[in-house]
C-alpha cells in the first residue's frame, strides 16, 4: 500500500476556501487507490475544517522548529509527501530530505503565491503589472526555488504552467497541470437548478481574509453596487464569506440594498438560488473557486480578466460578461439580470467550461501516472533537475541552520 503524507499550513476547509475545496479534492482521489494518508499540520483546529477521520485518514499535530517532526517522519516512512504552499517546504522539506531521501516530493501550490502578491502589491502602489516585477520579487525567487527542490509542482492554472515554462524556463517534467477535479453537469444536474423567474438577487463568495476578495467586496461596494442598483431598483447584492470581522460588517447596509451575510451554511444552496454572481476581481492568481462553483450552480456571472484566468479557452464563450471598466461592468450585470435568453445562453456556456476544462477523470489519472512514472524512475528523475540538486546542497543548508537556531533559541534555559 502506497503511503502518503500530506502536510498542510491549515486544515482543509472545503466550505471556507478553494484551496480547502482543491485539497478535499486531492485527498479523495487518493483515496480512491486506497492509499493510506496521513494529514499532517500546525495549524489549530478550527470549527470548520473536513472531518479527516471520518474520510479515513489520519490527523496528526505536528510542531514548527521541532526535532519531534523527525522522528515522526522516521516512523512514517511515506512513499509520497506533498508540501501544500512553499512556505511549508521550506520549513520541512530539509527534513523530509533527510529523513527520508526516497520519497517522492510534492509541492501544491493551490496558486502562485508570487504572482498574486507582486500584483496585489502593483495594484496598491497604482502601477500595471509587469512580469519584470516577478522577476524582481524575492518571493518569487524563493517560490521557483521551492518547485526545484521538489520532483513534482502541481498547478491549478494552465496560464501558470505556461508562465513557468515560458518566463523561469522550468521544465515541464517539474510540472503537472491539474485544474479543479468536477463532476460533469449532467441533464438531471440541469433540471435540478432553479430557473430564471425562481432566481432573484446578485451574490459573491469567497473567505474575507483573502485580499483579493476583500478588495474586490470594497469595489463592488464603492464603485459598482452604486451604479447597479439605480438600474434595477428591486435586486440586493448578497455578500458571503468565511471569517468575516468588523471591517466587513460595517459595509452591511440594508438601505442600499447591501448585504453581508457572513458564512454560508450551504454555499450551492445559496448561489444556486441567485441570478447572477459578480466577482469584479482585480488582482489575485490561480483558478477563482466562486466562478466555478457558480458554473456548477447554473449561475452566470460577471467578472474581469483576472476572474477568467486560467478557465476560459479562446474559442470559448464566458458564462456571462469579462469587463475590467466599472461602467461597463454595471450595464453588463444589469442586462444579463434582466434579460432571459441572453441569461439562459450564458449558463450554457458555464455547463460547456465545466464539462471541457475541469474534467475530473481525465486530471486524476493524468496525475496518477505522472506519479507513478516519477516514483518508478525517480533516481533518474532526479538526475535531470541539477538546479533541484544544488539547491538542496546550499540552500536546505541555510534553511537547516536557521532551524535549528530557532530550536536552540526556543529551548529553556
Amino acid at each position: 500500500m502506497t503511503r502518503i503524507l500530506i502536510i498542510g499550513s491549515v486544515w482543509p476547509e472545503p466550505q471556507s476556501s478553494a484551496a480547502g475545496s482543491r485539497m478535499t479534492q486531492l485527498l479523495h482521489l487518493f483515496l480512491s487507490q486506497k492509499w493510506e494518508i496521513t494529514f499532517a499540520s500546525a495549524a489549530s483546529d478550527s470549527d470548520h475544517m473536513v472531518n479527516l477521520m471520518a474520510l479515513g485518514v489520519s490527523k496528526v499535530t505536528i510542531e514548527l522548529n521541532n526535532p519531534s517532526f523527525d522522528h515522526f517522519i522516521t516512523q512514517l516512512q511515506p512513499d509520497i509527501v506533498i508540501f501544500d504552499r512553499f512556505m511549508i517546504e521550506e520549513q520541512f522539506g530539509w527534513r523530509v530530505h533527510k529523513h527520508c531521501p526516497n520519497a517522492l516530493k510534492i509541492l501544491n501550490t493551490e496558486d502562485l503565491h508570487s504572482l498574486r502578491i507582486t500584483r496585489q502589491e502593483a495594484f496598491k502602489n497604482k502601477k500595471t503589472f509587469e512580469i519584470k516585477n516577478l522577476l524582481n520579487s524575492d518571493i518569487a525567487k524563493r517560490e521557483i526555488a521551492s518547485m526545484y527542490r521538489c520532483d513534482l509542482s502541481l498547478l491549478i492554472s494552465d496560464f501558470e504552467v505556461n508562465l513557468l515554462k515560458e518566463t523561469f524556463k522550468i521544465d515541464d517534467q517539474l510540472l503537472c497541470y491539474i485544474p479543479f477535479l468536477l463532476d460533469p453537469i449532467t441533464t438531471n444536474t440541469k433540471n435540478d437548478w432553479p430557473n430564471f423567474n425562481e432566481r432573484k438577487h446578485f451574490v459573491t463568495i469567497g473567505n474575507f481574509r483573502h485580499e483579493p476578495n476583500w478588495n474586490s467586496i470594497l469595489y463592488l461596494k464603492e464603485t459598482i453596487w452604486p451604479l447597479i442598483k439605480k438600474e434595477l431598483p428591486e435586486a440586493e447584492m448578497h455578500i458571503y464569506g468565511a471569517y468575516s470581522t468588523p471591517k466587513v460588517t460595517q459595509l452591511h447596509n440594508e438601505k442600499e440594498r447591501f448585504h453581508i451575510k457572513g458564512r454560508a451554511i450551504d454555499a450551492v444552496e445559496v448561489v444556486k438560488h441567485a441570478r447572477v454572481c459578480l466577482a469584479p476581481l482585480r488582482f489575485g492568481a490561480g483558478i477563482k473557486g466562486k466562478l466555478a462553483e457558480a458554473m456548477q450552480c447554473g449561475t452566470p456571472s460577471v467578472t474581469t480578466t483576472i476572474g477568467t484566468e486560467g478557465m476560459l479557452d479562446e474559442e470559448s464563450d464566458w458564462n456571462g460578461f469579462v469587463t475590467d471598466d466599472p461602467l461597463t461592468f454595471s450595464k453588463a450585470a444589469s442586462r444579463l439580470y434582466t434579460d432571459k435568453n441572453l441569461w439562459q445562453q450564458s449558463q450554457q456556456n458555464g455547463i460547456e467550461i465545466i464539462n471541457t476544462r475541469f474534467q475530473k477523470e481525465k486530471f486524476s489519472n493524468i496525475l496518477l501516472k505522472r506519479i507513478k512514472k516519477i516514483k518508478d524512475n525517480i533516481n533518474d528523475h532526479r538526475s535531470k533537475n541539477f538546479l533541484g540538486n544544488m539547491l538542496h546542497f546550499h540552500t536546505l543548508r541555510s534553511t537547516e541552520y536557521m532551524s535549528r537556531w530557532i530550536e536552540e533559541k526556543n529551548k529553556p534555559s
